[in-house]
């Protein structure tokens, strides 16, 4: 909770955050693999009481690498992931479109992270994205939400966008449960 009474909620990045990313996209749900210590790191601010949401890029539908019932195996298995390490993740979002589309969900835009703010219902203030791109931290500012990066990145995104930088979910969340929040 925040100082104010508000609930604070986390949106992540999925591939590069939660799971192992792939040059090959994730296309399957024998392709997706936690990042070690991940899945805890959501169980530890689940428990704090923070709302968690994933908010993802997916090209590999448009790009007919994978469909939709595909996709949602592979968020089924995500979701089966976290909830057997302790945590749950409270709304999914993601866009299906490559980048030639010009859509307003595809980060860096903010569509997605929009999207979970009305369907969740917190303010801008109360949130922030972590994620390993600078598309990610794109769109958590378009959006007026606080920014972490995390992953191999995370010093020069830190760097180049003045954000908290961390080497993984678990040491962010680490951060995070000690009091900290980057808005």
């Amino acid at each position: 909770m925040s100082a104010h009474g508000r609930r604070r909620w986390l949106i992540l990045d999925r591939d590069g955050v939660i799971n192992h990313d792939s040059a090959a996209y994730i296309r399957s749900p024998a392709d997706w693999h936690a990042i070690d210590g991940a899945l805890a790191a959501i169980a530890r601010l689940h428990r704090a009481g923070f709302g968690l949401a994933v908010a993802t890029n997916q090209s590999g539908v448009a790009r007919g690498y994978f469909d939709l019932p595909t996709l949602d195996a592979i968020h089924a298995k995500m979701h089966a992931a976290v909830a057997d390490a302790g945590g749950s993740i409270d709304a999914l979002a993601y866009c299906p479109h490559t980048p030639d589309a010009h859509c307003a969900c595809r980060k860096p835009k903010p569509g997605l992270l929009l999207r979970l703010k009305a369907e969740c219902g917190f303010a801008a203030r109360d949130a922030v994205m972590i994620g390993d791109a600078a598309r990610d931290i794109e769109a958590a500012q378009a959006a007026g939400t606080g920014a972490i990066a995390v992953g191999d990145l995370a010093e020069a995104l830190a760097g180049t966008f003045g954000v908290p930088g961390f080497a993984s979910l678990a040491a962010a969340a680490d951060w995070l449960l000690e009091g900290h929040w980057p808005c």
